[in-house]
């Protein structure tokens, strides 16, 4: 193009030598600009050299004409190489002056080789466009008056916002749609090698959007983060991003938006964040707690529509009962009216488990009230407690979400303080798909589908989500991690024992995939090392090799296979057949006052409180018969009484029952009333599965499912009572299981001498005795499992 239109100079040249000078600072009289004062200092530059520009050309307050900004400079976030995105109103002036200011606008900016996005109109065609097209309207929000009639400006932008509020209904679903199909092409910044800062899922557009809704009035710019938010909230992250990208342009010199692996030492060095893994860490900070504002903004904003047509006709939402203090309305998770979080430490954790168990998300205000009010836990942990948090991390993928919105809103780190160290963490081992902190989490829902394999889950939970917490920190994180999951442990409230455990199964966690890939198998002292190592424990062993499988599941694609599975399945063989096998389950001792009271003969039930605030013990005495068993933990689960623990015997004629219970929600029934329903439903005047089936329905996926995580699994122990055999069960939990499983042993006429039955967390490890005569064999032992595996939930099938 030509250096002269209509005789004047049109060439930007000096624009594009002050931006160089403004990149290459760092020369004496030319200090080198931070970031973000570089963003302010061409923010400064590119209005007054279009101010200029535009004086010169006569647009002026009374010339009818105006030029807006969109996109960078219209936020004030002109980064060096951005595209210039400017609109030039117009209103009732000749067509060929407009061409001539136009051309003699734009063609110096194309000279020059900046990047110009233009266009020309009047106020109702820009409002028209804005209708017309999402993304045009989304950018006309943040234009912004630079010079010329500002009336004008201000019709325009005072319209595009007041039909953006007015419209926004109609066009919710296609912002969603246009989100996640830009989500789908760019990934997600936090876990992303090279991530797309601008477009990826948790970047600079997911803040445009927020701003968006907020403009929309349908949610603030910062929704769901309260004041304990790790790295500072949106606005820091948003800092944070465009700091980056910032460094980017003065890397590269020109616009990009995917940080390359090349340039993330220089750039972490620029903003003296540090080498590339600091880097990592701090963009992983940013999108996440970015990622979880849209999430809730999004949500928030589909909410405050108002209701139309027959929906302004139905009720509220119901507020469903959903764990004490906690219940579901409006499609989230949120405190009952009567909650007390000040008072309550334990309802971070049953409503983190509530939301994982239902796939509902917790609504931001409980989280902001829980930040703001729940105190700190006392020390140990009160059982129930700690049972929650079995039941969140048992609740398979659905914890990812649960602890993920903890976390971004402070909670988590205030359970676990260690985490600190690990959030954030970015792999240093390519194989690694994930930050630390969400490995670790990964790995527990991997390891809630194969949680049937053990006779802990418990353990096997809490080792899947601690078996990392080691790094971050100095020295081997296998040794550290061990000490770490000492401290956590004995906080938690576990048996020394169990401590004893965790911090092995941490310490151990790399040992069986080490050895089975780079040792001889077939040489006895490569099994007798492993075995010493674990110091002959066979419930270790089992531990450690289903943590084995969960953690290469959650590392990356192709981590796991059948080649690893093999060696490590046959160095377990090896190992057990030196460890000799585990013990088998016995029965507790009955106590000397329950025996006194059996002997009396009739119908008792007593309740007490247990040992933790929300727990009781029940105890059951009655006439032993075939479906005493079902009837009575039938009508326990009736009165939203949930089995922890039971254990069950026979004493002359009568049943001695014990149950450890937690009411779901509420005060427990009084003792009469339970006797009063267990003799009708002995009688044959209350149908206990009926009534069961009818409340599962009810709950409509809330709490329990008929759906598991994990699949079930039975094995079969002999004893030394001819025949006599053990059944032990492991799988999930669902309402009244332990009532329908007695109905199944008896219905096919196993008699149940004793059992012991064990709740941890969403998942049971049940044992009983069965009495099976002199007939015992294969056959009857595989129609029992087959009645059983029938009542127990399954994990939901796959669809194509």
């Amino acid at each position: 193009m030509a250096e002269e239109v209509n005789g004047k100079s049109n060439a930007a040249a000096d624009l594009v030598r002050a931006r160089s000078q403004l990149l290459d600072g760092g020369m004496p009289g030319n200090p080198r600009l931070d970031a973000e004062s570089l963003r302010q200092a061409m923010v400064d530059l590119f209005e007054f050299w279009l101010t200029s520009k535009a004086t010169e050309l006569g647009i002026t307050a009374a010339s009818g004409l105006a030029v807006l900004a969109v996109g960078g400079l219209g936020r004030r976030e002109m980064l060096p190489y951005s595209d210039l995105d400017l609109v030039l109103l117009h209103d009732d002036v000749d067509p060929a002056r407009v061409a001539e200011v136009a051309d003699q606008l734009w063609y110096p900016l194309w000279d020059a080789h900046i990047k110009l996005d233009h266009s020309v109109r009047t106020v109702p065609q820009a409002l028209q466009v804005a209708a017309d097209d999402l993304i045009a309207a989304l950018g006309m929000l943040e234009s912004r008056h630079i010079v010329g009639d500002e009336d004008l400006s201000n019709l325009l932008i005072g319209g595009v916002r007041r039909d953006w509020r007015s419209g926004i209904r109609a066009r919710f679903d296609q912002l969603i749609v246009q989100a996640e199909a830009r989500w789908e092409r760019s990934g997600e910044i936090a876990h992303r090698a090279e991530p797309d800062l601008k477009n990826g899922r948790g970047g600079l557009r997911d803040i445009q959007l927020l701003d968006a809704l907020a403009l929309a009035q349908l949610t603030d710019a910062m929704p769901g983060l309260g004041p304990d938010v790790p790295g500072g909230g949106v606005r820091q992250a948003r800092r944070r991003l465009l700091d980056v990208r910032t460094e980017l342009h003065r890397v590269a010199r020109r616009s990009r938006d995917q940080l390359r692996a090349q340039d993330a030492d220089e750039i972490g060095a620029a903003l003296r964040i540090g080498d590339r893994f600091d880097l990592a860490r701090t963009l992983s900070d940013s999108a996440r707690t970015v990622s979880y504002a849209v999430d809730v903004g999004l949500r928030t904003a589909a909410n405050a529509f108002p209701r139309r047509g027959l929906a302004r006709l139905r009720r509220m939402p119901v507020r469903r009962p959903l764990d004490e203090g906690v219940v579901e309305h409006a499609g989230e998770v949120v405190l009952a009216r009567d909650a007390r979080p000040r008072r309550d430490p334990g309802l971070i954790l049953r409503v983190a488990a509530a939301s994982a168990q239902t796939g509902l998300p917790m609504s931001a205000t409980t989280l902001n009230r829980l930040s703001e009010d729940a105190p700190e836990f006392r020390e140990p942990w009160p059982k129930d407690a700690l049972n929650d948090l079995l039941v969140l991390l048992g609740a398979g993928r659905g914890a990812i979400d649960a602890i993920e919105a903890l976390d971004r809103t402070g909670l988590w780190g205030r359970l676990f303080p260690e985490w600190g160290a690990v959030r954030d963490l970015p792999p240093r081992d390519v194989l690694h798909t994930w930050t630390v902190d969400r490995h670790l989490v990964e790995t527990v829902a991997y390891a809630g589908a194969l949680s049937t394999r053990v006779a802990r889950p418990d353990l096997l939970a809490l080792g899947a989500l601690l078996h990392d917490i080691g790094k971050g920190r100095a020295g081997d994180h296998s040794i550290v991690g061990a000490d770490l999951a000492t401290h956590i442990g004995r906080r938690l409230g576990l048996w020394p024992s169990d401590v004893r455990t965790l911090s092995a199964v941490v310490r151990h966690h790399l040992l069986l995939p080490d050895i089975a890939t780079r040792r001889d198998l077939s040489d006895p002292g490569t099994v007798q090392y492993v075995v010493d190592a674990l110091g002959g424990e066979p419930q270790l062993l089992e531990l450690l090799h289903t943590l084995a499988e969960a953690d290469s599941l959650a590392t990356g694609p192709g981590v796991w296979g059948d080649w690893k599975a093999a060696l490590i399945g046959e160095l377990v063989r090896r190992c057990r057949l030196v460890m000799a096998g585990d013990e088998l389950p016995t029965q507790e001792p009955i106590a000397p006052e329950l025996i006194a009271k059996a002997a009396a003969g009739g119908v008792h039930v007593d309740l007490k409180p247990g040992e933790s605030k929300y727990t009781y013990t029940v105890t059951v005495i009655a006439p032993d018969s075939p479906g005493l068993l079902s009837d009575a933990a039938g009508v326990l689960a009736l009165h939203s009484l949930r089995v922890l623990s039971a254990a069950l015997g026979v004493e002359g004629a009568s049943a001695v029952d014990t149950f450890i219970v937690a009411p779901t929600f509420g005060d427990p029934p009084d003792a009469g009333l339970l006797r009063q329903e267990l003799i009708r439903a002995t009688a044959g005047q209350l149908d206990v599965a009926a009534v069961l089936a009818e409340r599962e329905r009810d709950a409509g996926g809330v709490g329990a499912s008929r759906y598991a995580r994990a699949q079930p699994r039975v094995l079969w122990s002999g004893t030394s009572v001819p025949g006599q055999v053990i059944l032990e069960l492991r799988a999930g939990d669902r309402i009244g299981l332990l009532s329908r499983l007695a109905a199944a042993l008896a219905d096919c006429g196993a008699d149940v001498r004793w059992a012991k039955v064990v709740t941890m967390g969403s998942a049971v490890v049940d044992s009983f005795c069965l009495d099976l005569g002199v007939d015992d064999d294969s056959v009857r032992r595989e129609a029992i499992e087959k009645a059983i595996l029938a009542v127990v939930p399954r994990p939901e099938p796959k669809t194509s």
